[in-house]
């Protein structure tokens, strides 16, 4: 991390000139915000240069939340992810979220600088990208469009800012609660300033000196988390050894792309090609989905078998599903970060193509086992290495040592599926704090706090703060709907008739159920993936590709199916909706007929002549996430569409749910 002299020495002396809490109250003028009657808005100046050797100030927009009690002497500072991510749009989230302890402390929530309302840093390349030849262009550009000041968008920058809220704010000490990589700004601020601090809260934890360049620690944890994820017979219908269903394909993929069919929304088949990088950012996204992670699990099993279509169409739903960071993450100040402050394997003096070249040596030299079952080539496409080797450089290297931690009363929070920050993270940093609690959740990804399932961490939190003891978290069984799904049948051969029935009549009802049961779980991923609902929002219809044929469409409260096909040979047409159902089935394979809507919910008529009833599911065998609160909760801030597919999706779980 680039030198911390300059920024310490502004802070004490910006520590001293603001020292008596009546100035220093002062400094920020608070006032009612617009958009909130819970916030007050404020802002405060800072220097770009904490040193003061560089002329320019950045002003800091601000939000605060009074403790309801008193006045307050110390204050929680809420810090987001990113780099580049804003946090004033989650002030009211950090506030439900951090519950009771926030009533005898103020909660303060800042933009950090370059980013939301706090000076947010651009430059002309990010927004004209077609004028340049290629992204590693197009950074060399940004890089010079930003001039000297991209020396002064660092983490140690970002310290010295909180130092002067705290000063600023009159606050005796404050508790850090960072996510992500606001676990590194609350640990660097700790290792500079302990006498400040109350507490650290860090949940989903990047190490003082990560994240690591190549992500070798994530590299390490995929076997882990796989075998986890199908932990206490998970995936008995899917897989006996995932990490060898990984290699395997992976193993495919490094020879040649591997090829497969996937269906758009409009039923129009396509090639697509599939590659190891590819699969390794699905499993990364199954951070934020563990929906997504379960369908990856079949996919990857089915693939390899020799059955492509289900991976080709995961990667399908994921293109359309939405970019993590969203419309307000601030990509220059990301690389304005992530490039001056992280230790890449080469010299800064040398040459951008040789940079790369040094980066590459460096990866090989550490052996296949840092990767397996992935390459070298690929830690080294998905990091920041390429990227960074054309940046133009303003500041000199980090140092390979950073400060020791405080012992101060912490609270460390693991998700045990988090690949991005995996628990190895939140080890290092445990092991550094003499006193620290370390929780790890199961069955939880990243950013635990907002994710987890049950309420292990937030119950944690409060009584870190009670004084009370923090209890391990228990390891419960994955809920039905979390669970990966069956192997997708081959052909309708394999499938066995429904309860009940016999012949092909038999199993095409099996194949029916087995079909909206499908189709439940592509709406679910389509509402829930990071992004989804600003395209479901601007359209009249959600529409999903099915596995081997045909499309679906929601509409107005009304499921539309075209030829939908989960089992080769078995379509289902028609309409599902809240009291009428009709529904056509047929293809090549099938026992051809239709089902109308019967007693209970349940779906009745006949199949190659032969009265048939498929039964509703149980409410009670239909948790998916929480029941479909997830779905339903997601779908409130986005269009019609949203809303509408979410409520039916409510219906389809309480009838045809697993």
């Amino acid at each position: 991390m680039r030198s911390r002299w300059r920024s310490l020495a502004a802070s004490l002396a910006l520590c001293a000139y603001l020292s008596a809490p009546s100035a220093a109250h002062a400094q920020i003028a608070f006032a009612p915000c617009k958009e909130s009657n819970d916030f007050a808005c404020g802002h405060l100046t800072v220097p770009l240069d904490p040193s003061g050797g560089t002329p320019g100030t950045i002003t800091l927009a601000i939000r605060r939340h009074r403790a309801p009690v008193g006045e307050a002497r110390s204050a929680i500072v809420a810090l987001a992810g990113g780099p580049g991510q804003p946090a004033l749009p989650f002030a009211e989230a950090f506030d439900e979220l951090l519950g009771p302890i926030a009533s005898t402390r103020d909660l303060i929530v800042f933009d950090q600088r370059g980013i939301g309302l706090s000076d947010p840093l651009s430059c002309h390349a990010f927004e004209r990208p077609d004028l340049y030849p290629s992204f590693d262009a197009l950074i060399e550009a940004c890089s010079g469009q930003l001039g000297a000041a991209r020396s002064f968008y660092a983490t140690a920058d970002t310290v010295a800012d909180l130092e002067a809220i705290r000063a600023a704010g009159g606050y005796e000490k404050l508790v850090l609660y960072g996510t992500s990589y606001g676990t590194k700004v609350a640990e660097e601020y700790a290792q500079q300033y302990p006498s400040h601090v109350e507490a650290l809260v860090l949940d989903s934890v990047v190490p003082p000196n990560g994240p690591e360049p190549l992500q070798r620690p994530t590299f390490a944890a995929v076997p882990r988390i796989l075998r986890q994820l199908c932990a206490l017979r998970a995936c008995a219908q899917v897989t006996a050894n995932p990490v060898a269903d990984l290699a395997r394909v992976v193993g495919q993929m490094n020879r040649a792309p591997l090829r497969g069919r996937a269906i758009d929304g409009r039923g129009h088949a396509h090639s697509i090609s599939m590659s190891s990088r590819e699969l390794l950012e699905i499993l990364l996204a199954g951070d934020f989905s563990p929906l997504l992670r379960a369908e990856l699990l079949t996919a990857v099993a089915a693939a390899a078998r020799h059955d492509t279509a289900p991976l080709a169409r995961l990667l399908e739903a994921l293109a359309n599903g939405g970019g993590e960071g969203g419309e307000d993450f601030d990509t220059p100040l990301y690389y304005a970060t992530t490039c001056e402050e992280q230790d890449f394997p080469w010299s800064r003096a040398a040459a951008p193509n040789a940079r790369v070249a040094q980066a590459r040596a460096a990866a090989r030299a550490l052996g296949a086992s840092a990767f397996a079952p992935f390459t070298a080539a690929v830690a080294l496409a998905l990091s920041d290495v390429e990227a960074c080797a054309h940046w133009q450089f303003a500041t000199p290297a980090p140092p390979s040592e950073s400060s020791s931690l405080p012992n101060v009363p912490a609270l460390i929070l693991s998700g045990a599926d988090d690949l991005r920050t995996p628990t190895s993270n939140a080890r290092e940093v445990a092991a550094a704090i003499p006193d620290a609690h370390l929780l790890v959740v199961p069955g939880t990804g990243h950013s635990v706090l907002t994710d987890e399932r049950g309420s292990c961490a937030s119950e944690a939190l409060q009584a870190l703060f009670a004084a009370k003891p923090i209890e391990p978290c228990a390891n419960t069984p994955t809920p039905p709907g979390l669970r990966p799904p069956p192997l997708p049948p081959a052909r309708l051969s394999l499938i066995s008739a429904a309860t009940g029935y016999r012949g092909r009549a038999g199993r095409t009802l099996h194949a029916v159920a087995l079909t909206l049961r499908d189709y439940i779980r592509q709406l679910e991923l389509a509402l829930t993936l990071d992004g989804s609902l600003e395209g479901i929002s601007a359209t009249p219809a959600l529409r999903i590709g099915g596995l081997r044929a045909g499309w679906a469409a929601v509409s107005e409260g009304a499921l539309d199916l075209h030829g939908y096909s989960y089992v080769p040979g078995v379509t289902i047409s028609g309409t599902l909706q809240t009291n009428a159902d009709d529904l056509r089935i047929g293809g090549s394979s099938a026992a051809a007929g239709t089902l109308r809507r019967g007693p209970h919910r349940s779906l009745v008529g006949t199949l190659e002549g032969r009265h048939v009833v498929l039964p509703a599911a149980s409410l009670a065998s239909a948790a998916i996430v929480g029941d479909d609160a997830q779905a339903s909760s997601h779908a409130d801030s986005g269009g019609p569409a949203a809303r509408s597919a979410a409520r039916l999706l409510s219906q389809l779980l309480a009838r045809f749910g697993p």
